[in-house]
């Protein structure tokens, strides 16, 4: 699963994000991590047994991104730490990741801009 080129972790796809992810499961709380070179870690407190780490992490997810839990799908990864996630149309960016991810306003200014 490759992520993209420009900005390693995330891609814009419409009004959907696309994150591309390194689970962390049995963490001690649940938080986004680094940043790493071509996904953002994010630790969970759910096992990684029988999708519990899956349900917990989209449940997360969307709560951060204040949407439904059925707006977050893992589109591939189900059975790995590396994952691709959509988060269709986030009605928010959480605080941790407003100055890193570039929001579809900012993309479009800056597209005008040239």
């Amino acid at each position: 699963m490759s992520a993209p080129r420009d900005n390693a972790w995330y891609r814009w796809d419409g009004e959907d994000l696309l994150l591309w992810v390194r689970a962390q499961p049995k963490s001690s709380r649940d938080a986004f991590a680094e940043v790493l070179e071509d996904a953002i870690k994010l630790r969970i407190t759910a096992p990684p047994v029988d999708g519990k780490a899956n349900k917990h992490l989209q449940a997360w997810l969307a709560k951060q991104f204040r949407v439904a839990k059925s707006a977050v799908s893992i589109e591939s990864g189900e059975s790995s730490r590396r994952k691709r996630v959509r988060i269709q149309a986030p009605r928010q960016i959480p605080r941790t990741l407003e100055n890193t991810i570039q929001t579809r306003t900012a993309m479009a200014t800056a597209k005008q801009d040239r």
